[in-house]
């Protein structure tokens, strides 16, 4: 009897858990026996409440600063007529400018596709373990980086003053299988692309070798105890992870060398600058054709940051895990939401 009175005692003096609580209006006995009334728990409702936007008032003053400044701008261009847009226009088409522009996308084509194959070798070789290799890849380097690129054009063109034949041939012999004269040989053309080409593999290389030691080292260790063979870690593992860094600094060289080509106007070759300059000469129009270089420049390169966008696109896939929507994506999402309000108002 005294037992079975403790336990129900011990129970009564227990605090009852909220989930339990009776409803309001009826009374538990304690242990002197009075009424205690238990408050049940009612979730607040929030739906009358209104959403107020964050207000950024230095961003909206900042936002009317750069507005004013860029109408500013594109009112002086419009307004000011020694800015000459009809003789822009006039010659922007122009056969002659076409050519030259022409040459200039061969002289880009060609040289960076050279200049990157070259410096992918010799980033191959800087990072080998024989000495000999390691020493010619960071001499090339070194020599190509400490000279202009208008000092290494002109020697190249003038190399016929050094050597007056080119031969091919068993070295140290007589044997010759091929020789011709440099002036034939080292032509404008020539002379522009072994300029251009060495100058951008003296960078390249040192890009790609970056971009390799980026990697980390683990993942081929990992590969190599798994028997993966040599030249597939090197193309499936190393590879696509070392162009995530390579990549970006690569296409501001390549772009740098669109404008690079500029140079070439030392060697009378017929590229889009040198052409301009002729026409300008000529005509006294100096400035309406600076401008026809400078707006195909600008549309040269805002071609290739297309590609880069994509390309960065395609190999940042093991880095994120949601590929950001590229421009196109993004105007149908703005235009797919915008639209939806005033359907869903009109409904």
């Amino acid at each position: 009897m005294s037992s079975a009175t403790g336990v129900a005692q011990s129970q009564q003096s227990q605090p009852v858990p909220a989930a339990e609580a009776p409803p309001a209006g009826t009374g538990t006995s304690g242990a002197g026996g009075s009424a205690t009334e238990v408050a049940p728990r009612v979730a607040k409702d929030y739906s009358s409440y209104r959403v107020v936007a964050a207000k950024h008032p230095w961003r909206w003053v900042g936002t009317a600063v750069v507005a004013l400044g860029v109408l500013a701008v594109a009112w002086s261009l419009a307004t000011n007529p020694r800015w000459e847009w009809g003789v822009v226009a006039q010659w922007f088409t122009a056969q002659s400018v076409v050519n030259g522009l022409v040459e200039t996308l061969k002289l880009t084509a060609i040289s960076g596709v050279l200049g990157f194959v070259l410096g992918f070798i010799l980033a191959l070789m800087r990072l080998s373990a024989s000495p000999l290799l390691v020493s010619v890849s960071w001499t090339f380097s070194w020599i190509f980086r400490s000279t202009p690129l208008l000092v290494q054009m002109l020697l190249w063109y003038n190399l016929g003053y050094l050597y007056e034949k080119i031969s091919l041939g068993i070295p140290f012999t007589d044997v010759r299988f091929f020789e011709v004269q440099t002036t034939t040989l080292i032509s404008q053309f020539a002379a522009a692309v072994l300029g251009l080409t060495l100058n951008q593999a003296a960078y390249s290389a040192e890009i790609i070798r970056g971009g390799i030691l980026s990697v980390d080292q683990g993942q081929l260790e990992a590969a190599a105890a798994l028997g993966i063979p040599a030249w597939r870690r090197s193309t499936r593992i190393v590879l696509p992870q070392a162009m995530r860094a390579i990549l970006p600094t690569a296409f501001n060289e390549i772009i740098g060398l669109v404008k690079g080509t500029s140079i070439v106007y030392v060697l009378a070759y017929s590229e889009l600058f040198y052409t301009v300059q002729v026409i300008y000469n000529r005509t006294q129009q100096v400035l309406p054709l600076l401008l026809v270089a400078t707006l195909w420049y600008i549309v040269i390169t805002s071609v290739l940051s297309v590609f880069q966008y994509y390309i960065e696109r395609h190999y940042s896939k093991g880095a994120v895990r949601n590929l950001p929507l590229t421009p196109l994506q993004k105007a149908r999402k703005f235009f797919a939401t915008h639209a939806a309000v005033p359907n869903r108002r009109n409904s």
